[in-house]
């Protein structure tokens, strides 16, 4: 019996990790879904529907909810629950979120010791190092089962001493990085005699994505971008980068799929070049409608400055569309430029303009090849039922027992 905990589920841009468990379960697994928030965000695919159906979420009757299940805890075992307490405290040391919120989690973790009780989960696991791993570790201190927890980046990569990263993955049976780059960074935490512990999983690429017959590249000078318009995925730099070809006189729209926080900013942006009639921002958008701008584009450009590995570099290559983007994490591991695509510096601006520039001017017999280079690539390593039978058999190999 296996538990996933998620920090939000469903979630628009956590598509991957619902593929990872309908593929574990079409493997024979039995997944219990269990969250700390996601029961009433707005979401656009119905499969994140039926998702949230089956997914049981810690805080959804408040704090004032996790008395209750707390109390419990403490009363049936009070020196585990001290035991908990006392690594809750030590994970707060040096932590870039105050001690009080620690304690919160304690009281999450006493809650879902309940549910993984009652459910008969014999291990859990988590997605990303952050709180929802802290959560799943203070529920094995507290008796829960043995955990285990994917890291994507990059907010790992960039603070692991303030997430005890270190801590989080000594106490785990093993953990997971998404791509090799991934791995040397938690290796960099770990004793090399624990190195072993660490091993690779790609993200799966949904069928909907790879079962697409063969579509020819657009004539339209039609750029995508598709991610979270925030500071790490560089959509600002993009939009310099469309200024700088309006002055060449070369003519380029620009689709950037997704929304987020810094939304005004990037329309400010565009609006500072004038550039409102070039770029058009969808908001979050259904995956068939992702699948539908890739397929209406030349190829997908993502100028990020800090990444994992993008699960939309993927989707495009699945669709034979080029991928432009930054020598940046895990993506030179996908994209190889002049066979699947262009890759240029982070940050420089004249790059990235000039990578564009060959993108729209390269001939459609070009793109074409370099699709189909892409396309290959990509299945070959990110088939989601070879990865999720991957993490299967770690999971079948770990020597398991239920929460206590």
């Amino acid at each position: 019996m296996l538990a996933y905990f998620i920090n939000q589920y469903p979630k628009v841009s956590h598509s991957f990790i619902r593929r990872e468990i309908l593929a574990l379960e079409a493997q024979g697994a039995r997944v219990h879904r269990f969250a700390l928030r996601g029961w009433a965000d707005a979401v656009a695919d119905p499969l994140d529907e039926q998702e949230r159906s089956r997914t049981r979420f810690v805080l959804q009757r408040g704090l004032a909810g996790l008395l209750a299940p707390m109390a419990r805890v403490f009363a049936a075992q009070p020196l585990a629950w001290l035991r908990a307490l006392v690594q809750a405290l030590r994970l707060s040391r040096g932590a870039d979120r105050p001690w009080p919120l620690h304690l919160v989690y304690l009281a999450e973790a006493c809650q879902l010791l309940l549910w993984l009780r009652d459910c008969g989960a014999q291990h859990v696991h988590a997605h990303f190092g952050s709180n929802s791993t802290e959560v799943v570790m203070l529920a094995h201190a507290l008796g829960g089962p043995g955990y285990s927890f994917t890291v994507h980046g990059p907010e790992e990569f960039d603070k692991p001493q303030a997430l005890h990263l270190a801590a989080k993955m000594q106490a785990a049976r093993f953990v997971v990085a998404i791509s090799s780059y991934g791995r040397s960074q938690l290796y960099r935490w770990l004793p090399v005699d624990q190195w072993g512990k660490v091993q690779v999983v790609h993200c799966g690429l949904d069928q909907a994505f790879h079962s697409v017959p063969a579509q020819p590249v657009p004539q339209a000078p039609r750029l995508v971008c598709v991610g979270r318009l925030c500071e790490q995925k560089g959509q600002l730099l993009l939009v310099q980068a469309l200024a700088l070809l309006k002055q060449r006189g070369v003519g380029c729209e620009l689709v950037l799929a997704g929304d987020g926080e810094m939304r005004p900013q990037v329309e400010a942006e565009m609006a500072r070049h004038g550039l409102q009639a070039q770029v058009r921002i969808t908001g979050w958008i259904a995956s068939d409608q992702v699948r539908d701008e890739l397929l209406d584009a030349r190829a997908l450009v993502l100028p990020s400055f800090a990444e994992g590995l993008p699960v939309v570099i993927m989707e495009a290559m699945a669709l034979r569309r080029p991928v432009l983007s930054t020598y940046v994490a895990g993506i030179p591991e996908l994209v190889q430029p002049g066979r699947t695509g262009w890759l240029f510096p982070a940050g420089d601006v004249q790059a990235l303009a000039d990578a564009m520039a060959e993108c729209l001017a390269a001939p459609a017999a070009q793109l074409d090849a370099m699709g189909a280079a892409g396309r290959e690539r990509v299945l070959q390593r990110h088939d989601v039922d070879t990865e999720a039978g991957k993490l299967l058999a770690l999971f079948r190999a770990q020597p398991l027992e239920g929460a206590r």
